[in-house]
Parts: structure tokens; sequence; C-alpha cells
């Protein structure tokens, strides 16, 4: 088998839903097999996945074990020689495995790979690639200064080299992930990425960052960042500390005054005016079929103009909801569209592919919502 596809959910029903299939679309012509590990949701995702998708395979934990021991179950029983380590709360265009495995296959020494990702606004996410954060870069970061974080030193449509990858799409050979021992479960939640994608360099690969595929990411960085993510990000910085570099009384210090920064700068900011998104002009529904239109139409007491994928070539789209098909126009068009229009009031959202609701985010520290009709 070429390819395991391994998804970690939890409670996010229709998230997963929307990830399997355009995964399934992805690879309908592959050697592969998805995986979804399940951390003790509440919600119904199991029983929509045993229901819906029969093939996959799904394992049920009866807690929630984290991050690190959950991706570690999955990959003990994945067949494929690659496996791609990927959020629920993503889309993958159909291109994305095709070109992800014949870049890593055209390069010598991969360890793992990682693409560019998008939010739910059309905007690039710079947690794609990153560089190690050393004591220094990480204090910087979590206090406001992102520069040295982000590997900026590779455009956001190009390829090469980089330190660090997102733990929402990492590909790799399996023979990789089990030499260097999977994720490490002293992690629970953040840092998984950064201690997994170090300790490939550590074994003597090179991660690698490939742009010309876009995977969707709704949630992006959007937990919420209250003080209880502060102290998260913190112990998981303390973990990689202690694993990888010299522990001290100084970095101790500083990464916990950093925090203190965090928590305050947080504070000021969370008190100042939320500003609201701007009234929508208008509704657009990028598809051809009619009774899907009258069905949203009528669930939602809203009109919407039924517009063809080419209709952007014609008129200005701007502080509108664009709804996309995803039966009439494919994830890699849809992706297209929304960088070409974001960042003009317009507001995204898409209907998978066979499903009777819409699911997007207008923002991108929001994790996003899900209309049924």
């Amino acid at each position: 088998m070429k390819l395991s596809v391994v998804i970690l959910n939890y409670n996010v029903r229709y998230f997963l839903e929307q990830c399997i299939r355009s995964v399934q679309k992805a690879t309908e012509h592959w050697d592969a097999e998805i995986i979804v590990i399940d951390n003790a949701s509440k919600d119904d995702s199991c029983q929509m996945v045993k229901t819906l998708f029969p093939k996959v395979v799904l394992i049920e934990n009866k807690e929630n074990v984290g991050f690190s021991k959950a991706n570690n179950q999955a990959v003990a029983v994945a067949k494929g020689e690659y496996v791609c380590i990927l959020n629920p709360d993503t889309a993958v265009s159909e291109d994305t495995f095709r070109k992800a495995v014949e870049y890593y296959e055209s390069i010598e020494n991969v360890g793992a790979l990682g693409v560019y990702l998008m939010d739910g606004t059309g905007h690039f996410l710079p947690e794609s690639k990153r560089n190690l954060p050393t004591p220094k870069v990480s204090l910087l970061k979590i206090t406001g200064f992102t520069k040295k974080y982000y590997a900026n030193q590779i455009l956001e449509t190009e390829q090469g080299k980089v330190e660090v990858l997102v733990g929402a799409f990492m590909l790799l050979k399996r023979s990789i992930y089990h030499e260097v021992g999977g994720f490490d479960e002293d992690y629970f939640m953040y840092g998984e990425d950064i201690d997994f994608s170090y300790k490939i360099t550590k074994a003597g690969y090179q991660n690698h960052y490939l742009g010309n595929t876009t995977v969707l990411h709704y949630k992006g960085e959007s937990t919420k960042k209250d003080d209880a993510y502060f102290e998260r990000f913190y112990g998981a910085m303390q973990i990689f500390y202690r694993k990888h570099f010299n522990k001290n009384f100084l970095l101790e210090s500083s990464v916990s005054a950093g925090v203190a920064l965090a928590k305050a700068a947080h504070k000021i900011s969370a008190d100042k005016k939320v500003v609201p998104l701007p009234n929508l002009e208008r509704n657009y529904f990028f598809t051809e079929n009619i009774e899907l239109l009258e069905q949203l139409s009528a669930s939602t007491a809203t009109v919407f103009q039924m517009v063809s994928k080419n209709v952007h070539f014609q008129i200005v789209l701007k502080n509108s909801l664009l709804v996309f098909d995803a039966e009439y126009i494919s994830y890699k068009e849809i992706f297209k569209l929304m960088k070409q229009l974001k960042g003009q009031n317009n507001r995204f959202r898409i209907r998978p592919p066979g499903c009777n609701f819409i699911i997007g985010s207008d923002q991108s520290d929001e994790k996003g919502g899900v209309v049924v009709f």
C-alpha cells in the first residue's frame, strides 16, 4: 500500500466528514487507506464514520489520550509506505498527495514534508513552515515577536528545506516515523510537532516545505489565547528544552517571564473593542444544482444567486457570502478562488460533496461553524 492517511478526531463531526470526503477524492486512484482515530468524542463522529464510510479504519479511544499517543496508535496499524498525519478540520486539494509524494521521491534524504496551509478566510498560515524555536526565538514568539519563529526565508509558493512543520499536515515514510519513535507521548497538547520535526533532523534527515499545493485548515492557530493556552504552550516548551537543550535557571526564568508578559498583553488586547464583521451585500452559490440552491435558501431564509465558477472574471465579488458546491467545483479551484477573493470582505463556505451542510470560518483565530440544511 502506498499511503495511509491518519486523522485524529475530537468532537468535530462535520469537519471530519468534509476532511474524509476530500481525502477520498484525492486518493481516488491510489492504493491508500484512511485511518480515523477518535479521542472519546461526545458527538456522533464515530457513528457518522461507521454509517457513511464503512471502509475507513476507525479506532475508538475510551478517553482522550492526547495528540501524540493517539497518532502513534493509528500509525501502529497503518500499512502504507507513506503516512500523512492530518487534522480533521482540514480539506485537501485533489492533487495534494500526488504532488507531495512526487516531490518527496524527487529529493534525497527527506524526513517529513509539509505543504501550503490556508485558513478559512483565504489567507496563508505561517505555521506551515517554521524555524527551530530556540529558547530566544520561542520567548520572542510568545511575547508577540514572530519574525524569526516562521521560516520566511522560503516564499509561500516555493519549496525547500525547513526545520519545523505543523502537525495539521505532515507526510513522511512510515519507516522514518518508526525510526524516530513517533510523536513523544510526554506531550499532550502543543509542542509534539516541534519535537517530532527536531527528532527527524537529529536522525539525519531534512524536513521540506512544498508550496505548490494547498490544504485548507480552518482552525489554524485558532486555539483561544487564554491563560490556559499560555500555560500549555509554556509547559510544552519546558518539556522540549529539557529534552533537547541544557536546562538552566536563566532559561526557566526567562520563559516564565515571557508567559507572564504574554498573559498581560492578551488581557489588554482583550479589553479592546472587537471590530464587527462588515454587513454582506450579496449571497452567491457556486453551483449548477437548482434544487440544492432552493433548499439552502429556504433553510437559511437567505436569497442566493446561482453563479458559475467563472463569474469572478465578469463581476466584482466583494462584501459577499460565497458558497462553493464541491460537487460542482473542485477543492483545488475553491482554494484558488478563496486566495483571489480574500481581503475584500468576502466570507467563504463550502458544501462538501453529497452533504446537507455548509462549513466555514470568518476569522483566522476561530474554529469555524456549520449550517445544516
